[in-house]
């Protein structure tokens, strides 16, 4: 039929062999559209896009989970709630030209509908929605991670909430109600180009080293450095902070 050609079209953009194109279609069926219609509420897209949400929010979970070992519960959270939020929705949307496919009542479409971020971000939420009903979980989260990836890899590069310091001063606190200590052993280059070289301590002890362009990069380094062999050095300090507290 002539009005599935273009989610036809849009399914081999997005590489969805064997895709459902009339739900598809369904995840860009405004509410108004379906009311000028006379069709049934459930033909728009909202419950796709209260599933399309859920799918996204645990995808999203997991990637970070899975991509951030030594982040704690805190930062993952926000790094989730950073690549969920209706605006970066939204500009995933307009990245894959979403708004070409809305379908609009005429209200809707005068008022600039297919521009609209809350409706171009419950549309991305609707897709998802419909992605995991027709071919399941794992082609959803193939999906999600190939209409995110710009937005995956903006988030650690302008570092949102990729701390490591936090992170490393947290597992301590966690394990021995204490903070490490970052000093900076050595300074190089010419003023307009240093190289600043810092020491993560903890208990008078090295637990990691880094470099970088700021006394604050080359701190983050050493940080990361520490967390990625704490198993080599955490059990030691845990047992040293024991055996502080039963000596008083």
């Amino acid at each position: 039929m002539e009005e599935l050609q273009p989610y036809h079209e849009l399914a081999g953009r997005l590489r969805l062999p064997n895709m459902d194109i009339h739900l598809l279609r369904q995840a860009f069926c405004h509410a108004s559209w379906v009311q000028e219609h006379k069709m049934p509420a459930v033909a728009s897209n909202q419950r796709l896009e209260f599933l399309g949400d859920a799918v996204l929010e645990i995808c999203l979970a997991e990637y970070f989970y899975k991509r951030f070992p030594d982040l704690p519960e805190g930062q993952l959270t926000r790094l989730k709630s950073a690549a969920a939020r209706s605006a970066t929705l939204a500009r995933v949307a307009r990245q894959h030209s979403f708004g070409d496919y809305l379908l609009l009542g005429h209200g809707e479409e005068e008022t600039g509908g297919r521009q609209k971020s809350s409706l171009l971000a419950d549309c991305v939420e609707a897709v998802i929605g419909a992605v995991y009903l027709a071919k399941g979980i794992r082609s959803a989260r193939a999906l999600i991670t190939r209409l995110f990836r710009d937005v995956l890899a903006n988030l650690e590069e302008q570092q949102v909430v990729i701390d490591h310091k936090t992170a490393l001063q947290e597992l301590l606190q966690k394990h021995t109600k204490q903070i490490p200590h970052y000093v900076t052993v050595g300074v190089a280059g010419p003023p307009h180009a240093r190289t600043f070289d810092v020491e993560v301590r903890f208990r008078g002890c090295v637990i990691g080293r880094g470099s970088g362009a700021s006394k604050q990069q080359a701190q983050q380094a050493a940080a990361g450095a520490a967390l990625a062999s704490r198993d080599e050095w955490l059990s030691a300090a845990i047992n040293s902070n024991d055996a502080a507290n039963n000596s008083h």
